[in-house]
C-alpha cells in the first residue's frame, strides 16, 4: 500500500496525507485524525528514508512564464528572484507560449525535476481548476486571482484588473471620447483580459454609450505585432475612432506603430491609452498614459506568500494589490 492508496481510502488528497505524514501544519484536525486512523487499520509505515532522500533531491523554485514578450513579467522576476535569494532559494524560469496548458507543462516538469515550488507568472485558471490537484508543491498565481479556485497549495497575488480597467476608461471618457476601441486578449480565454475587457465596456455602457463588441473589440495576444494588426483592423471597420485602450502596453507599443503608419499622430488624431505600466511606456513616445501595476510589489509578495508556504507550511494565501493611474502625453482632451 502506498500513499495514493491511503489518500483514497481516507478521502483526502495526496498532499493532505504527505503533510500528515510529515507533521506539517495546514490540515485540519479532523483529515489528521482521519488519515491516521486510516493508516493505523492499513498498517502503513512510511519510509523515512526515502522522504528524506527526495527532499535532498527537490531542485530549486520553478517559474513559468505566459509568453516572451510580456514586459510586465519581466519587471516582476527581478525583485521576485531578489526577494528568493534572500531566503537561500534558487529560481529556474520556463518561458510558455501564451497559448500553452501551463499546469500540464508543471506537472511534467514536477515529475522530472521536483521542485521545491512553483511559481506562474499569468496563467488560465480553468488549466487551474482541471489539473491543478496533481500539483504536489507549494504555488502562487501571479497577476491572476486563485481564490475561488480553493486549492490547499496554490496562492495568489493580482489586483483588481476589471476595477482598474474601469478607471482608465472613465479617464478617457472624462478627457470627452465618446468612440472608444479596445484591443488585446479574448473575449471567452484569459481571465486578466477578461476581467479588463468587463471592466472598460462596463465603464462606456455606465455613460449611456453604445459599444458593440463585434465593431469596437478586437481580439490579440499580448505583444507589439498582436498589438499592430489588432490596431489596424480595428481602424479599418471604425474610422470615427477618437481613442484605442490597449489592455497590455505591450499590444499599446504595436497599436502606436500602427496608428503612425496610417499618417496619424497620437494623441492629436486618436488618444491611446494601456495597462500595466511596463518600463518602456515613460519612453516612448509620447508617454504612454497606463494602469501602474507595482511589478516589485507583486514579486516580492509572490514570493514572501510561497517561503512561507515552503518554510512554514502556511495555508494558501490570495493578496490583491493597488493599482495607479499613471497620466502621460497619449491621451488628449476632446
Amino acid at each position: 500500500m502506498n500513499i495514493r492508496d491511503i489518500a483514497a481510502k481516507a478521502g483526502y488528497g495526496v498532499g493532505t496525507v504527505s503533510r500528515v505524514i510529515n507533521d506539517q501544519p495546514n490540515v485540519s484536525e479532523q483529515a489528521r485524525a482521519r488519515i491516521l486512523t486510516v493508516m493505523e487499520e492499513c498498517g502503513y509505515e512510511p519510509n523515512s528514508n526515502a522522504r528524506y532522500l527526495k527532499m535532498q533531491s527537490q531542485t530549486p523554485v520553478a517559474a513559468f512564464v505566459m509568453g516572451v514578450g510580456n514586459r510586465l513579467f519581466g519587471d516582476i522576476l527581478g525583485p521576485l528572484q531578489t526577494t528568493l535569494a534572500e531566503a537561500n532559494e534558487d529560481l529556474v524560469v520556463t518561458y510558455l507560449d501564451d497559448d500553452a496548458d501551463e499546469v500540464r507543462a508543471a506537472i511534467a516538469y514536477q515529475n522530472a525535476r521536483h521542485p521545491k515550488g512553483m511559481l506562474f507568472l499569468g496563467g488560465e485558471p480553468r488549466y487551474f481548476a482541471e489539473a491543478f490537484h496533481e500539483i504536489e508543491v507549494p504555488s502562487v498565481l501571479v497577476t491572476g486571482s486563485a481564490a475561488d479556485l480553493g486549492f490547499e497549495r496554490l496562492s495568489s497575488v493580482t489586483i483588481d484588473n476589471e476595477a482598474a480597467a474601469r478607471c482608465l476608461c472613465e479617464h478617457l471618457l472624462e478627457h470627452g471620447h465618446r468612440r472608444i476601441g479596445i484591443i488585446g486578449g479574448s473575449k471567452t480565454g484569459n481571465q486578466t483580459s477578461t476581467l479588463r475587457l468587463a471592466g472598460a465596456v462596463a465603464a462606456i455602457r455606465a455613460r449611456g454609450i453604445s459599444f458593440d463588441i463585434a465593431r469596437d473589440y478586437e481580439p490579440c495576444d499580448f505583444h507589439e505585432a498582436g498589438g499592430y494588426e489588432a490596431a489596424q483592423r480595428l481602424l479599418d471597420r471604425n474610422g470615427d475612432l477618437t481613442a484605442i485602450f490597449a489592455l497590455g502596453d505591450v499590444i499599446a507599443f504595436g497599436a502606436l506603430r500602427a496608428i503612425v503608419d496610417r499618417g496619424l499622430r497620437v494623441p492629436r488624431d486618436i488618444s491611446l491609452a494601456g495597462f500595466d505600466d511596463t518600463s518602456f511606456s515613460q519612453y516612448a513616445v509620447p508617454r504612454i498614459t497606463t494602469i501602474r501595476q507595482n511589478a516589485e510589489q507583486l514579486g516580492r509578495a509572490a514570493a514572501r506568500i510561497l517561503l512561507a508556504n515552503m518554510h512554514d507550511g502556511a495555508p494558501a494565501a490570495h493578496e490583491v494589490g493597488p493599482f495607479e493611474l499613471i497620466e502621460r502625453e497619449s491621451v488628449r482632451a476632446l
